[in-house]
């Protein structure tokens, strides 16, 4: 071949080989995009999604460098997600390689923060290419359309805070008793006995009961024993007459004191107490008493016991002298009821004289009322007498939370907190507060350190639906019947655990209406749709000017409502 020919063949293959080099990146396609999910959904706070994209082959210039950026465009203006690199296959930067030959897939993540003024948008993609130095656009590409915002419906604010609990019992049950002391082998009372402190108080107790209107004897239990020494028929007999002659001893001590209502006088009988000699062996300084203790684990027959204890003969003189007369008794048990105050007398000495309250009656006076503005009355009263109990400024502060006075609810949870650094209910009501104002992380403390606290579940559901974590959402939310519990199952498509929970909502507020028209819109259901939606708009008729932009309820025609 001539030297000629050669340079004009050379020349066409690099004019061929560098068309893909010199040449414009031609318009990108909407076909050549998909986004999932379609359409775009909220999880937690934001909106995340990812858009596939397949270039064809022949396409993607080998020295062409594209800066895509995903923008969700809406009426309010336009909000762009992190640009992604895709280049050619001669570029040398960190983007993705799409080759151009075979062309490639790639794909684009997108994420932003939501706000309300995305339900109705257009997710679009642009395009900013650098080709060898030459930078020009290309036009935009929609593969999108509006934003699902139902896991926005997750809100702290409905949560109830944790309420510090009164202690008020309106029936406080006491129970006295004093032991009567027996000779060996001997079952009568003894005078002595009866003057010993012991019993004299208990029997003031029951004349005193008896006396007060306000408390009533619920019953009297005589307890008798014998020592484990001798043969078991004796110990039989014996605790059975010392049972016997205590009785009588107690009812003509009852007669005499003019007791006639003390309920029921029961009694019962042990014919050898050895786990009463097991008690104080453990806490005596006796010799070997370990090995004491050893034979009564070993051996169940109480003869045979007897007889090994016996053997010992080294230590059985001090059980003699320090144990067993501690075993020939009586008990005599009072149970005394104390009936406290009625709600009316509560009531009246809160409007008349509440210093005359203990704070767990004060306490107790607030869950009378279902009324928050009383509710709070009665712990601004409370924090006022007792300023040193942290329930009382904790509970004020759940009253101003459910009012929406965030600041002020705050500013009583980390006082009580003062007053009881200890204290989880305030802890977790942080939390509570701390989520409405963004700060997660925060949150996220003060409720871990309210584990145990029986709302703190709810909290930690909220939280967890507001981080995108739905399954951690409905494993703290547990069998909860709440808006936000039936919320987690929407967006975990358990429709039917959905329905079930908010059919068990004891009191349906507008979001629980319009959760259920979310499920019926779910579930094909256009008549559930209509009856919810037209329900949650009586109560809050924001409801419906949310649902006529809600793609949950794209297919349905809202114009009746």
């Amino acid at each position: 071949m001539s030297k000629k020919i050669m340079l004009v063949a050379l020349g066409a293959l690099v004019l061929a080989g560098g068309s893909s080099c010199s040449k414009k990146l031609g318009q990108f396609k909407s076909e050549y995009f998909t986004l999932n999910p379609e359409p775009l959904e909220v999880q937690g706070l934001n909106v995340p999604a990812t858009v596939a994209a397949a270039i064809p082959a022949k396409f993607m210039q080998k020295n062409a460098q594209v800066q895509v950026t995903p923008v969700l465009v809406y009426d309010a203006g336009e909000t762009p997600s992190a640009p992604y690199t895709i280049q050619g296959e001669n570029v040398r930067a960190n983007g993705t390689v799409v080759n151009y030959e075979n062309g490639g897939s790639v794909m684009i993540p997108f994420n932003v923060v939501y706000s309300p003024d995305m339900a109705q948008s257009t997710l679009y993609l642009d395009f900013a290419v650098d080709q060898n130095g030459k930078k020009y656009t290309l036009p935009r590409v929609k593969v999108g359309t509006g934003v699902v915002a139902t896991a926005t419906l997750a809100n702290a604010a409905t949560v109830t805070p944790a309420t510090a609990r009164d202690a008020f019992q309106r029936i406080i049950n006491e129970k006295y008793s004093a032991d009567i002391h027996f000779l060996i082998n001997q079952a009568n009372v003894r005078g002595s006995e009866l003057s010993q402190q012991g019993y004299v108080d208990l029997g003031q107790r029951l004349q005193q009961a008896a006396a007060d209107s306000a408390r009533v004897i619920e019953g009297i239990t005589v307890s008798s024993y014998a020592s484990p020494e001798g043969a078991y028929d004796f110990n039989k007999a014996l605790a059975e007459r010392r049972e016997q002659s205590t009785n009588a001893t107690v009812l003509s001590q009852l007669k005499k004191d003019k007791i006639t209502e003390f309920g029921e006088l029961t009694s019962n009988f042990t014919p050898e107490d050895w786990e009463g000699f097991r008690t104080l062996v453990q806490q005596s300084n006796i010799q070997d008493k370990a090995l004491i203790l050893d034979v009564l684990s070993m051996q169940t027959d109480p003869e045979l016991r007897e007889k090994e204890i016996r053997n010992l003969s080294g230590v059985f003189d001090e059980l003699a002298d320090q144990i067993l007369p501690q075993l020939r008794y009586s008990r005599v048990q009072a149970s005394i009821n104390v009936i406290g105050k009625s709600d009316e007398q509560l009531v009246n000495l809160f409007n008349t004289n509440p210093s005359a309250l203990t704070a767990d009656e004060m306490l107790y006076i607030a869950t009378l009322t279902g009324d928050n503005n009383k509710k709070m009355e009665v712990y601004n009263k409370a924090c006022e007498v007792f300023p040193q109990d942290y329930r009382s400024f904790n509970n004020l502060g759940l009253t101003q939370y459910v009012a929406g006075d965030y600041e002020g609810a705050m500013a009583n949870f980390e006082h009580a907190l003062r007053l009881n650094p200890q204290a989880r209910e305030p802890e977790m009501n942080k939390g509570l507060v701390e989520m409405l104002r963004g700060q997660y992380s925060t949150a996220y403390q003060s409720l871990g350190a309210a584990a145990g606290v029986p709302e703190a579940g709810e909290a930690m559901g909220v939280y967890y639906l507001q981080q995108g974590n739905v399954p951690a959402a409905i494993s703290a939310f547990g069998d909860s019947k709440s808006n936000n519990a039936a919320l987690a199952r929407i967006l975990n498509k358990d429709y039917a655990g959905a329905r079930d929970i908010l059919s068990a909502i004891s009191t349906p507020d507008a979001t629980t209406y319009y959760l259920t028209a979310v499920l019926g819109a779910r579930t094909g259901n256009e008549s559930m749709v209509l009856s919810n939606l037209r329900q949650a708009g009586r109560l809050d008729p924001s409801m419906l000017t949310r649902a006529k932009n809600d793609l949950e309820f794209a297919r349905y025609s809202l114009s009746l409502l």
